[in-house]
């Protein structure tokens, strides 16, 4: 208890020094505080820009308060632009702990000495962040691997510092007029979720594995393999991978690499995982992204740290493809009614108010030259745009614009000329195409036919149940007889159109073949 009374003031100390009181000013519900807080704290030097100072603050809190800053600077849904570009300054600068805590950590994790279990163990850490570490060592038969460990303690720092975060999300919910739109509890709740997600390092080793699998045949994308056998909650044991920072431009070129090839590549991954997979790497930031220079895999990208995933439902694409037809069309009117559908828009909103902001911020991108179009901005634009309209942006959504914002600055410091529209068009076309046409129906009929070849032939023996249980009350279910009666009917046509669209196809094709084998023997 009296280590968080502690900490608590260290909290409020910093707070204080740095004017994070001042921030929520503007927003406080009862204003002669205000005037409180300025006569108490006379002394204090404010003149930074309150970005920059709440920047500070963070860092000086320590590493739990950096990764909320870095979370919250990904919320431009809900926090004003000067400080989220702020946040996004947001690094972990944490020095490496202590090499014989990771070797006790690998140890009580994976029941032995590092060297029992690996030939050679760098005791040397060669990267350090908030949550882990990691080492390279040699395994047994020569495979070359990174240990990642978990940096001891983190479980009950990470509880205490959030718990003091969720009594001042209390607070702030008391006191701030706008509480009820930035919703100060669920973001909270939502940090804690994420932390606590990467405390669980299996749960990154299956991240990293489900990504492998889904590149596995693409000269894109390199994800390091998974050694099972040497993982745990707390350890975790990769291939290890060679490869230049792709943020080292310099020793990219030297090597030969294409800058604007890997640019491109760039946006093709991200979109690939993104509409394809509905899986995505949600923190590719240049730290985790290196580029192999080695023959057989030259120019690829190398994907690291897969603490962070983002996932798609088949709604969510639905609602991306609409919105993205329609931004291409230029139906501002569809975009708009497309929010209010999905119920991220409140149901009172006004079409044509909501169509109006959307056209002021997607227009001015169909009169500019292509390459001087930003994604990254319009989103920012319909994000702060969306809390005009109390729209509630989903979280899956914002890791896609955090993620996509990393993917187009990346791209342009590879490749200033870069055009992430042009680039991603054609991709985004095809896609929409396949889902919306007959191929995206002929998947989607794929892929339902076992179930329905399950249902469809219980149907009769269903209705039939129905009927009899209902069968002592005749005069009281007439309607819903009649009901049943029409499903089963419904039920029939639709069967049989299914079999006579199967039948015809089936014709087509065999009569295709017969077409083109006659020609050839001819």
């Amino acid at each position: 208890m009296m280590l968080k009374f502690l900490r608590l003031l260290k909290i409020l100390r910093v707070s204080v020094r740095y004017g994070l009181d001042e921030i929520a000013i503007s927003g406080l519900r009862k204003p002669r505080i205000t005037k409180l807080i300025d006569t108490v704290f006379f002394w204090r030097d404010l003149s930074a820009p309150r970005g920059e100072r709440l920047r500070m603050a963070l860092e000086e809190l320590g590493p739990i308060f950096v990764k909320f800053g870095q979370v919250l600077s990904t919320r431009s849904d809900l926090i004003p632009p000067d400080l989220q570009i702020e946040l996004a300054r947001l690094q972990d600068r944490v020095p490496p702990f202590d090499s014989d805590l990771a070797i006790a950590q690998i140890r009580k994790s994976l029941g032995a000495h590092p060297d029992q279990l690996f030939a050679t163990f760098e005791r040397t850490p060669v990267a350090s962040a908030s949550i882990a570490q990691v080492h390279f060592a040699t395994l047994k038969d020569g495979r070359q691997v990174a240990v990642k460990v978990l940096r001891p303690g983190m479980k009950k720092t990470i509880d205490d510092d959030v718990a003091l975060m969720h009594v001042a999300a209390e607070w702030i919910g008391n006191l701030w007029a706008d509480s009820k739109r930035l919703k100060p509890k669920e973001v909270v709740a939502e940090f804690d979720k994420y932390l606590h997600d990467e405390l669980d390092l299996m749960r990154e080793a299956a991240n990293a594995s489900q990504l492998r699998r889904n590149f596995a045949d693409s000269h894109l994308l390199l994800v390091p393999e998974m050694h099972w056998d040497y993982c745990s909650n707390s350890v975790i044991v990769m291939e290890r991978m060679y490869g230049i920072p792709v943020s080292q431009i310099d020793r990219l070129e030297a090597a030969g690499v294409d800058l604007k090839k890997l640019s491109s590549d760039g946006v093709e991954i991200f979109f690939t995982q993104v509409f394809r997979d509905g899986f995505f790497h949600a923190d590719m930031h240049p730290g985790n992204i290196l580029v192999s220079v080695e023959p057989e895999t030259f120019g690829r990208y190398i994907a690291l740290d897969f603490g962070i995933v983002g996932t798609l439902n088949d709604f969510d694409k639905d609602y991306l493809s609409q919105n993205f037809l329609a931004f291409f069309r230029r139906d501002y009117k569809r975009v708009a009614e497309a929010h209010i559908e999905s119920g991220w828009a409140p149901k009172e909103t006004r079409v044509d108010e909501l169509e109006a902001a959307v056209r002021a911020c997607c227009e001015p991108i169909f009169d500019r030259p292509l390459k001087d179009i930003s994604f990254g901005q319009i989103l920012l634009r319909l994000f702060q745009t969306s809390r005009r309209f109390n729209v509630e942006v989903q979280p899956q959504l914002v890791l896609l614009q955090k993620t996509l914002l990393n993917i187009e600055g990346l791209g342009r410091q590879l490749d200033p000329d870069l055009d992430l529209w042009k680039t991603a068009k054609p991709y985004l076309e095809n896609w929409m195409a396949e889902q919306v046409g007959i191929k995206g129906f002929m998947q989607r009929l794929k892929a339902e036919a076992p179930r329905y070849a399950h249902i469809f032939p219980q149907l009769p023996r269903l209705v039939h149940q129905a009927l009899e249980r209902q069968a002592d009350k005749p005069a009281d279910n007439a309607e819903l007889i009649k009901v049943l009666i029409h499903e089963q009917q419904r039920t029939n046509r639709l069967l049989s159109a299914v079999i006579y669209f199967a039948g015809a196809f089936a014709l087509g094709v065999a009569g295709l073949q017969l077409y083109l084998r006659y020609h050839q023997l001819g």
